[in-house]
């Protein structure tokens, strides 16, 4: 049995967790989280149900470096899934920094942490809004999935060793009906108002799926 790691504060991080357990039964899981009642309410869930699968909560950034590396070499975890993410295009527009460093930077650092521990694989969880991106929320996305990209490429090109090889990869969804970045719960907000919905473009195309979708695509 491997050891699961899941770094998430959306519904499809818990969505994860919760079908990682079941189906999978991992011999340990552990959750990362800066959110403390999200990280106590999840955790709270997974104690309820029938397993044998251990559970550890850990309160911590994600962009602490020494911390994660410290984890990581610790359990050396055999899958890293990297969901944490700001979600929300308007406020990351209005918020460029911090969307940059928090989905950016993160990234590095957990690729960073899990080459030095020689993790076995790291899966980026991304969003249909890094093809092509209009927004600084997708530009962010897409540079995490560069990031990934390049420790991809540089392990393959100077690692001959597939025993110390990292697997860097990653998967990316459309919208997540009931996740916390989802746009749904805004429409039906402005529907019970009588209206209008605010659409970014009439011609938009959006794609949408369950979180049970969603966590099945990302496993």
């Amino acid at each position: 049995q491997k050891t699961a790691y899941e770094i998430a504060s959306c519904l499809v991080g818990s969505e994860m967790c919760i079908r990682d357990r079941n189906r999978l039964e991992p011999a340990t899981l552990i959750l990362c989280d800066q959110a403390e009642t999200d990280l106590h309410n999840i955790e709270l869930e997974l104690n309820e149900q029938n397993s044998n699968v251990q559970c550890i909560p850990f309160l911590t950034d994600i962009n602490n470096k020494v911390r994660r590396t410290a984890l990581f070499e610790k359990f050396n975890p055999h899958v890293v899934y990297h969901a944490a993410a700001y979600k929300h295009v308007p406020l990351v527009e209005t918020n460029p920094i911090e969307g940059i460093y928090n989905n950016v930077i993160s990234t590095k650092v957990v690729c960073q942490a899990s080459k030095k521990a020689s993790l076995k694989k790291v899966i980026l969880i991304s969003t249909d809004k890094a093809v092509r991106p209009t927004n600084i929320m997708g530009v962010s996305k897409r540079l995490a999935e560069l990031v990934v990209q390049s420790f991809a490429q540089n392990d393959f090109l100077t690692n001959s060793s597939p025993n110390t090889k990292t697997i860097f990869t990653m998967v990316r969804f459309g919208n997540v009906l009931g996740s916390s970045g989802s746009v749904v719960p805004l429409f039906q907000k402005q529907i019970k108002k009588g209206g209008p919905i605010t659409i970014t473009h009439p011609d938009i195309i959006r794609y949408f799926m369950t979180i049970n979708e969603a966590a099945q695509l990302v496993m």
